[in-house]
């Protein structure tokens, strides 16, 4: 049960999420780690007070945070929190509000808990192993449970706003669904198929990393969905290389497999 961990980690999430909105309100200093990947002094902040209060709180636990230097002693504990202080940085520049604080715990490279928090909505997912899965907006919380639709063409596909990708719009068409969200964090766009508002989400490319999928992973289990890499094989995180190298699927778990399969069949032309 995790509910220690997960009670911890919703405040920090939500304290984070308060730090973002500090810098959000003036216009963001942007530098650039390589090109098309901004940072700005608001994640810097907001990582830097998850990561001391999570040491603070778990000290025998390992941490891996997107703006902090990667030690590798994550790999000789249990036990490693994997923490994205902001996600969807580009939403932030733009003013566009989709951008998300994400924390998740994994054990034994599993995802163990995770939350995700979009500060500009107040919209709080969280969920783990044996805690269920919840969401929390302006005070009320109700339980999270993917959708049970099974029939691709009446389904709902979130994609990224600031990475349009002409494979995912093959798959798409591929399946016939003609509805789509976009959004910008990648915490998001799992929540909107915890919420049942989506049921699929498909990133092709490599560009995702253990901290943005952690969290959600953990969450969307919980909620009855499934989030694979594009082969359909559990997503690493356990491993040296932090990028998920083979893409990633994520759905309310009914329509998995085929999406797998479509993704697939997509990648190899």
């Amino acid at each position: 049960m995790m509910q220690a961990e997960l009670n911890e980690a919703r405040r920090l999430a939500v304290a984070a999420g308060a730090i973002l909105l500090e810098h959000y309100s003036a216009a963001p200093s942007v530098e650039w780690k390589a090109p098309g990947d901004p940072v700005t002094a608001a994640d810097r902040a907001a990582s830097a007070f998850i990561v001391e209060n999570l040491e603070r709180l778990f000290p025998g636990d390992a941490i891996l945070s997107e703006e902090e230097p990667d030690d590798l002693k994550r790999l000789e504990h249990s036990r490693v929190w994997m923490v994205d202080p902001m996600d969807g940085t580009r939403e932030f520049i733009a003013q566009r509000g989709e951008f998300a604080v994400m924390i998740g715990l994994v054990v034994d490279g599993v995802p163990a808990a995770g939350v995700v928090y979009g500060p500009t909505t107040d919209k709080l997912y969280y969920g783990g192993r044996g805690a269920g899965a919840f969401m929390t907006c302006n005070g009320t919380t109700i339980p999270l449970q993917v959708s049970s639709e099974n029939i691709a063409s009446r389904m709902t596909i979130a994609v990224s706003r600031s990475h349009p990708s002409s494979r995912v719009e093959q798959i798409r068409q591929q399946l016939q669904i003609t509805k789509s969200i976009p959004s910008g964090s990648v915490g998001l766009k799992v929540g909107l198929i915890c919420e049942g508002l989506a049921h699929l989400y498909v990133h092709a490319g490599s560009r995702t990393q253990v901290w943005d999928t952690c969290g959600p992973d953990a969450i969307l289990h919980a909620a009855g969905g499934r989030m694979t890499d594009a082969r359909g094989a559990p997503l690493r995180y356990d491993q040296l290389e932090v990028r998920n190298l083979n893409g990633l699927v994520a759905t309310n778990g009914i329509i998995h497999d085929r999406v797998v399969k479509v993704t697939q069949s997509v990648i190899a032309r």
